[in-house]
């Protein structure tokens, strides 16, 4: 590719990341007219459409989408890797994206951050706290943190904390007027709050276990969120039971606000992952956040 397009592919990375012209106008501080020009003049000199656009919407082409995907890391370690140079000797200068869901946050990332930050004050942190499973190289994430049984088998991975429990609780309230539930299949009759699944559309269903035997209960309720702060405000009311990340209600369980049920068919999970492509391991800013993150998010959970 000529070099005389490269800031149309910058243009053309932010626009992909932010799948709208005039967002990317916004990062960019120019005009929308500015960005479909830039966009315009790179397609004419690949000679392929990137983008399928209509008056109401636009995405990614085939063309488009290998272009990200083979450009996009590459470009922005290039980037990176200039603005280093220019730095002073010893300090660390760039930027790093993360993708986070919501419930990992206060313990690999609130943690983190704080000393991270200190450390090394001119790398430039964005993380985006999102329960969906993300294409972080599609999507111009440096890493993510997850589940280890959602993490692509071709990403590197760092752990970030110890193995933890999913458990079912309730309120003492709800559990006096509405019985405790003994087995899997008792959750049917009870009110739950569960959530819609992103990718599906369906109702998560509950996942539990016991030796070798494995449970999934389609549990029902009359409300739905993906609002944990809020699930579990209704549940401490005594509205229903919830399935939780046991380590985010450890201090409404010693109080004895909430209470744990189905305790013998609570499954345990590896713990949370930091992931990334292996080429990403070239990024410095995400090896220092390594660094950093294997010293303090561990002690958290």
């Amino acid at each position: 590719m000529k070099t005389t397009l490269l800031p149309q592919l910058q243009v053309f990375l932010v626009v992909a990341r932010l799948k709208s012209f005039s967002a990317a106008a916004r990062e960019l501080s120019v005009s929308p007219a500015a960005v479909s020009q830039s966009v315009r003049q790179l397609e004419a000199q690949l000679r392929v459409v990137l983008f399928a656009r209509t008056t109401r919407s636009m995405a990614l082409t085939d063309a488009g989408r290998r272009l990200l995907e083979g450009a996009g890391p590459g470009l922005g370690q290039a980037l990176a890797s200039l603005t280093e140079v220019s730095a002073q000797p010893g300090e660390a200068v760039g930027q790093l994206k993360l993708t986070v869901p919501e419930v990992a946050v206060p313990f690999v990332i609130t943690p983190v951050l704080p000393a991270f930050r200190a450390r090394h004050p001119r790398v430039e942190v964005e993380v985006v706290a999102e329960n969906r499973l993300v294409d972080i190289v599609a999507e111009g994430y440096d890493a993510g943190v997850r589940l280890h049984e959602a993490i692509e088998r071709d990403m590197v991975q760092i752990r970030l904390s110890p193995a933890f429990r999913f458990v079912v609780v309730g309120a003492p309230s709800y559990l006096e007027r509405h019985g405790t539930p003994q087995r899997p299949e008792d959750l049917l009759r009870h009110e739950c709050f569960t959530i819609r699944m992103p990718s599906s559309g369906g109702l998560y269903a509950w996942e539990l276990e016991r030796g070798r035997r494995n449970w999934r209960v389609p549990v029902r309720g009359g409300v739905l969120t993906n609002d944990r702060a809020l699930t579990l405000a209704l549940v401490e009311q005594g509205l229903g039971l919830a399935y939780v990340f046991e380590p985010a209600v450890k201090e409404k369980l010693r109080t004895g606000r909430l209470v744990r049920v189905l305790e013998e068919y609570a499954p345990t999970v590896p713990g949370f992952f930091l992931y990334f492509p292996s080429r990403a391991q070239r990024s410095g800013p995400l090896r220092l956040f390594i660094d950093v993150a294997k010293e303090l998010a561990v002690k958290t959970v």
